[in-house]
Parts: structure tokens; sequence; C-alpha cells
């Protein structure tokens, strides 16, 4: 019998939606051991010798209890992200050890293996559905990843592995929350010149709270980037762009200093890695995804720089000459490069980025994404009234509602930058898809969080047309999560699409971002109302691969940093690593930053965010949704007769079968890089 839950614990409740407002760090303890413990009991029960291999025996029953422990684990987790409290986090942190070592030892279970090898050669295997036979064979394959087939001191050093990577990855996202906290200039009326009107009301606001006179400027996102692309104070943009580059490393507040838990990981994986028979970890991670082999990663990447290079030094030849003839800078810094570069985008095309922003109100964002989803899926979004439960009073939750009226899924929008908050855009699953054993569907739920500038003076948050692409990046996530069609959990929804293929319904949504037929209802004047004029588009379009070599030649340096991070690295040292970042960067890169430059140690993707050895995937991603945006570009942007079929092909099917069969689903054949370079602006015809 499986033992009782605690009735009055909100992180026990799984009647409906999580009620995160009445979650408090003393909760965590003892409803995660709870859960642990009725999951302990399940898995006792399916690995017994008298329990047969078949699906509702022994599958049925474990994703139950695992569901109900991963659930209320992840509003755990999510709270840690995005409303961290100093009491939130030493009790993250106490379970983060147990829970670790408790996925460790399911993954490790020799029973469960046992079962999961007898059920797939059983006689009953054939007659399970071919979703089924997939996640069996899945199974299997993670059971080896995870360590099931390793024997005394090494399965033992495995958990341990296991066990203090999840501590270093919780270490590293804290030193960046930390770091980029800590750090604030109080500045006076000397240093403003330039920075946009909203964010200077932001800055003063945040100095008043602190009993500051002036204003104060951050490293979070939405108020470093400004002042770094507008600011014509140069003192303050080397000031905060040295901060910002430095976080979480040793030229900065050394508690918070990430270079030896970089080091720490890497060598860890690694010796995982070994432990499990594979050369180095960048290995390891391609086994469950669509790249086959890290060097057929590296020479796509090379590849791509290759065709880019030429088109980002023409970019950085254009950018300097500009700045020695017009700016009168004859040598551009780290930090006058956003500056200038937005200098020459007024100059080239008469188009200002704070010009642009005024058209894209929040509200009217929202709306019109909410159109287009409408539109190309055949559903409709509505707002939750009432007191949703949340953790921020900024937080809203929309239903999407199906053509029959019938509930969907629902989703959490939480969008505003603020203390306490990884900074950052995800999206993040609550709950999935889940037609269970006793017929009841459970339908999925999301949480899609951004970091954008808050209101300020009683007028709507103004977005970049990035921020708006980041918009529509997060859906994409978040449509692949709640419009699924398959009733098993293990792969509804993003769950078991190869990771390198995960971003391609997230990147296709940005390409709406750039057609007028969206743009008409997607912006509206701040003061005026009036949408944005058709001239002012143009100028968008005409700019639209603005430096576009030199933004691919970035992306490019990163994702092979962190695969050779992953597959190069013989000496697991914080010199090491910066050696190999310096080396990367010579290789790839046309713009060199300073010496002092530290990106790595806030690299979280790769350290605490899950794409270790996969960064490489939103370029790769890239290449499969261009190639399936073509489509839409060629039948009509909002086409429903192709949202349908992108629908039916991609988003219905998540993770039960390759990604590359649902892409040629879709697109009739192989995919082809064409696509990506003309987006790009990278063809012959644009040299």
């Amino acid at each position: 019998m499986t033992p009782a839950l605690p009735t009055d614990n909100p992180l026990c409740d799984f009647s409906g939606l999580p009620n995160y407002a009445a979650v408090k760090p003393e909760h965590i303890e003892p409803a995660i051991d709870a859960l642990m413990r009725a999951a302990e009991q399940t898995l006792d029960q399916v690995t017994a010798e008298s329990t047969p291999a078949t699906w509702p025996d022994v599958i049925e029953p474990l994703e139950r209890a695992t569901e109900q422990l991963g659930r209320a684990w992840g509003v755990v987790g999510h709270l840690n992200a995005v409303a961290d409290t100093p009491a939130l986090r030493a009790a993250y942190n106490a379970m983060l050890p147990r829970v670790t070592e408790f996925w460790t030892r399911l993954g490790q279970n020799e029973g469960l293996l046992r079962k999961y090898q007898a059920l797939h050669d059983g006689a009953d295997f054939r007659h399970l559905s071919a979703t089924r036979q997939r996640i069996i064979d899945h199974a299997l394959r993670d059971f080896r990843l995870s360590g099931a087939l390793l024997e005394g001191p090494a399965r033992t050093r495995y958990a341990e592995i296991q066990e203090r990577l999840a501590a270093l990855s919780q270490t590293f996202s804290e030193h960046v929350l930390d770091a980029t906290a800590a750090h604030a200039e109080y500045v006076g009326e000397s240093e403003i010149a330039g920075i946009p009107p909203d964010v200077l009301q932001a800055a003063r606001e945040a100095a008043e709270r602190d009993g500051k006179p002036g204003y104060k400027f951050t490293l979070h996102y939405p108020s470093y980037m400004p002042v770094l692309q507008h600011g014509e104070h140069r003192p303050l943009r080397e000031r905060l762009y040295r901060a910002y580059v430095t976080r979480a490393s040793e030229l900065g507040n050394p508690q918070f200093d990430n270079s030896a838990v970089m080091a720490e990981i890497l060598a860890l994986r690694d010796e995982e890695a070994k432990l499990l028979g594979y050369k180095n970890y960048a290995e390891v991670s391609l086994v469950p995804k669509m790249a086959d082999t890290p060097e057929q990663v590296m020479h796509f990447l090379r590849d791509l720089a290759s065709r880019a290079r030429p088109f980002a030094q023409r970019d950085l030849d254009t950018l300097r000459a500009f700045a020695k003839d017009e700016l009168g800078m004859p040598e551009l810094e780290a930090w006058d490069i956003a500056w200038a570069s937005e200098k020459l985008r007024q100059s080239h095309y008469a188009l200002s980025e704070q010009e642009v922003r005024q058209y894209f109100t929040l509200p009217t964002v929202i709306a019109g994404l909410f159109r287009v989803i409408e539109t190309l899926f055949g559903v409709k979004l509505r707002k939750v009234e009432g007191d949703i439960r949340a953790w921020h009073a900024d937080v809203d939750l929309y239903e999407i509602e199906g053509a029959g009226g019938q509930s969907v899924g629902l989703f959490y929008l939480d969008l505003y930058a603020r203390d306490g908050k990884r900074s950052g855009a995800w999206m993040d699953h609550v709950r999935s898809r889940w037609l269970r054993s006793d017929g009841a569907l459970q339908t999925p739920v999301a949480t899609l969080t951004c970091n954008f500038p808050s209101p300020v003076g009683g007028k709507p948050a103004l977005l970049s047309h990035d921020d708006v692409q980041t918009l529509f990046h997060e859906f994409g996530h978040g449509l692949h999560h709640m419009l699924t069609q398959v009733d098993d959990i293990a792969v509804s929804g993003i769950s078991g699409v190869e990771w390198d293929a995960v971003e391609l319904p997230s990147q296709l949504m940005e390409n709406f971002c750039w057609e007028w037929e969206v743009l008409r209802f997607l912006t509206r004047h701040v003061d005026s109302g009036e949408p944005m004029p058709r001239a002012l588009f143009d100028k968008m379009l005409a700019a639209k691969n603005f430096q576009s070599g030199m933004q691919t030649l970035r992306q490019v340096e990163f994702s092979l940093l962190d695969m050779r991070l992953h597959h190069d690295l013989s000496a697991f040292t914080p010199a090491a690593i910066e050696a190999l970042v310096e080396e990367n960067r010579r290789e790839v890169a046309v713009l060199q930053p300073p010496a002092f430059n530290r990106f790595v140690c806030s690299f979280s993707h790769i350290f605490a965010g899950g794409y270790a050895a996969g960064y490489y995937s939103y370029k790769w991603a890239e290449v499969l949704s261009a190639d399936a945006y073509e489509r839409f570009e060629e039948e009509g942007p909002l086409s429903p007769a192709v949202g349908q079929s992108y629908q039916q092909t991609i988003l219905a099917v998540g993770g039960s079968r390759d990604a590359i069969d649902s892409f040629k689903a879709f697109r009739g054949r192989e995919p082809r890089i064409d696509a990506l370079l003309r987006h790009g602006g990278m063809t012959a015809q644009a040299a």
C-alpha cells in the first residue's frame, strides 16, 4: 500500500494547478521526502519477482509515482528560479542531493532494467503501439547512459558524480545570479545622455527605492543593454561592460567566482563518460541526439563559420570605417560596439531601435501573438481571471481552448525582470499531457518566463524587436508542449524529442515577427495608438540582416567552444579552459574582445542549463526551422492549412517518432541549409 501524502502540504496537492503562492521553504523537505518514499515503495512493487513484466504492471505504476515527484520538485525548482530568497535557496539546496541520488538510483536499478528488458524481449512487445515500443527502446538506452550496467566501485562513483554535478550546477547558477544582482551604477544627470526615456524612468525609480539620488543601472539585461546601445557617456558604458563580462569570474567578487566550479564540472563529466565507456562527454551527450558524432557537429559548425566569415568581416570593416570617419573613433573598444552599431544602423537605414520600441507595447504584442496562434492552429486563448495562486502579482494564467471549446492546456506568463529571478527566457512544463490508465486525460500546463522591462510611468512596457522575437521563441516551445496529441507521458510534448531538434518550433515562430501581415496587428504606438507605418517596417526589413555575419559567428563560436570543452580539453583547470576559449575565439571570431572578458564564467546554458555539448542545437535546429518556415513563405505565413499541417506533423507528435521523420512529414524531403543562409542574407547575391 502506497504511503499517504501530507494533506496540508501544497506540494502534495495534485488535484489541480499548483498553489505556488502557498509554498513555503518549510514545505519542501516533508513533501519531497514523502513523495520519494512513495516512489521507492512503487519501485519495490514493480521490480518484485512476482510482478509480471507488462506495461500495466511495471510502467504505469512507476509513471504515476515518479510523475508526482517530478511535478512537486518542478514547482520547487521553478520557485528557486523566479522567486529566489535565502530561505528558499537553503531548502532547495538541502534537498537537491537527495533528489539527485534518487533519480540516479532509479536509472541504475538492476531490477527495473530487467523488467524493461523482459518486456522488450517478450511476446507482448510486438503488440504494443509503435510509440510504446519507442519508449521502451529509449528507456533501455537511458539505463545504459545512467550507469545501470556499471558494477562495484564504478557504480558507486557514478552516483557520487551525479550528486556532485547537481550541486555544482546549482552553485554555478547561484554565482551568476548573485554576481548580477551585486553590481549597480548610481549616476547623475551628466552620464545619462542618449539613454531612452523609459529606461531612465525605470532607473530613477530603482534609485529611489534604494534611497539614492539619480539613476540606478544594473547588470540585468533590460537595464544593461540600453546603456551599452544608446548611452553617450563612454566611461559608464565601459564600467557596465567590464562588470558584465567579468561576472562570476576571478576578476570579480571572489565569493562568486565560477572558475574552479567550471573546471570541476568538466572534469566530472569527462570521468562520467569514461566510466560509461566513451572517450569524452561530447560522445555521451550525442547518444540521444540527431547528430551522430562530435566530429560531425564540429564539421557542421566550422563549415557554417567559413560561409559566414566573409560577411562577418565585411560587417566589422564597415563598422570600423564608419566609427573612424563619422564618429571620430579610430579605435573601437568592446564597450563601443553596440553603441557604434546603433549609430551605423540609424545612419544606413534611418532606423532607430528606440523609435521601433515605441510601437511594440507589450499588451499589443501579446494580443498579436495570440492572434497568430489562433489563426494558424484553430484554438482560442483566454485569460483566467481570479486568484491563480501564482508566485508573483505580475504573473498571468491563460487557457488554450480547442475547436470544440474543450481545454487543451494552460500556461503562465511571467514577463518582467526583477530581483531574485534568473536572467534569460525559458519555457518549462508544470505537467504534461497524459492519458492515465483510468481513462482520465491530464492536459499540459507550461510556464513561459522572460525578463522584459517593467511598465513605468503608467504606460505599458515597451519591447525591442529582439524582445518580441524572444517572446515568440518561447511560445514556440510552449506550443510544442501544449498542442501535443500524444497520450503517453514519456514522449508527449517536448519529452523524448532529440535535444538538437527541440529548438525547431521555437525558432520557427521567430520568423513571424518579420511578416508585415503579422506586424500590422502586432504594433500600436505607446502614445498615439497608431500601428507601425509600412515605411518603418520596410526600414526594419532592410536592416534585418544588419551584422548577421557577426551574429552568426558569435553563435558558432559559443557552440564550437561548448563542444570542444567537452571533447578536446585534456587538463581540467581554469587556465586550460581560458586557453581553449582564446584558441577557439582566434579560430572563429573576427571581433576579439578584451583579455579580461570572462563570458564563459556565466555561460549558464552549458554549466547549469542542460545544454552541455549541446549548444550547437540552436544552429542545428535553425537549419530545420528556416527550411520548415520556407513552406509558410511559399503558401502564406498565416495559412491555416499550413498551420494545421505543421501542427499535425511536428507539434502533435512530440517525441513519439524521430525528429527527422517529423520534419520530412511536414516538408516532404530532407532538410537543406539554403534557407538558413538566405534568411541571414549570406548568399552569393548578398556578397
